[in-house]
């Protein structure tokens, strides 16, 4: 049976990372609110868990989630290698809505799906989620909906969606932007796998809440796909 926990209510708040911390440590999954959309989210390194999240979602291995973070340094320690564009781009826009894709490092004991050795990363700026992420470590979050359905902005439309297949709801109330003329209200998302080649550019596979003007902005249009 899910449980929802208000967090403007500071003992709610308080009884919901609790609960969520409890429901993660046990391979179950929670609903959490970031900057752009809701996610849901599972422990990134019990691929039982992982698992749990994409058949909730009803998403196949062929579209594995992208890992929230608690911090820049956590970065480093999960990425083969961190581009000079990389840490350019995640001083700028982190925590925020910018997601990028780099080569995960090969002594990483977990299974996300078909990455082909690719991790995608994200710190979101939310307090409550960036809380949480501060005691379990990084987390597998796919957005809080059924797949091809709208993102959801509040808990009760994840819930709407995704009922008791999630354990715990942390509601903070609407999250992010109405889409507008068709905009992804999600993250934006960058694909740095290829810049240690020659001729790699970064390319951007998603055009979220930071535009591709934003980007270019910091790495240079030259080094943009």
């Amino acid at each position: 049976m899910a449980t929802v926990y208000d967090c403007s209510n500071e003992s709610e708040l308080l009884e919901g990372l609790r609960a969520a911390r409890g429901a993660i440590g046990r391979g179950e999954l929670v609903v959490l609110p970031t900057d752009t959309v809701y996610g849901v989210a599972a422990d990134a390194f019990r691929a039982e868990a992982v698992q749990r999240l994409l058949d909730a979602k009803e998403r196949g291995r062929d579209a594995p989630p992208p890992v929230l973070i608690p911090g820049i340094p956590t970065l480093a320690a999960l990425a083969e290698t961190v581009p000079d564009e990389v840490t350019a781009l995640v001083k700028e826009f982190w925590p925020g809505g910018l997601t990028v894709i780099v080569e995960a490092r090969e002594s990483l004991a977990w299974d996300l799906g078909e990455t082909r050795g690719t991790v995608a990363l994200r710190m979101p700026d939310n307090r409550y989620t960036l809380n949480l992420l501060a005691d379990t470590g990084p987390l597998a979050v796919s957005s809080a909906n059924i797949s091809g359905e709208p993102a959801a902005r509040t808990a009760a439309e994840a819930q709407a969606m995704l009922g008791d297949r999630v354990s715990v709801y942390l509601d903070a109330g609407e999250v992010g932007a109405p889409p507008a003329d068709g905009a992804d209200p999600g993250s934006t998302i960058v694909d740095a796998t290829s810049l240690h080649l020659p001729e790699g550019r970064l390319r951007i596979l998603r055009q979220g809440v930071i535009s591709a003007e934003e980007i270019a902005r910091v790495v240079g249009t030259e080094r943009l796909a």
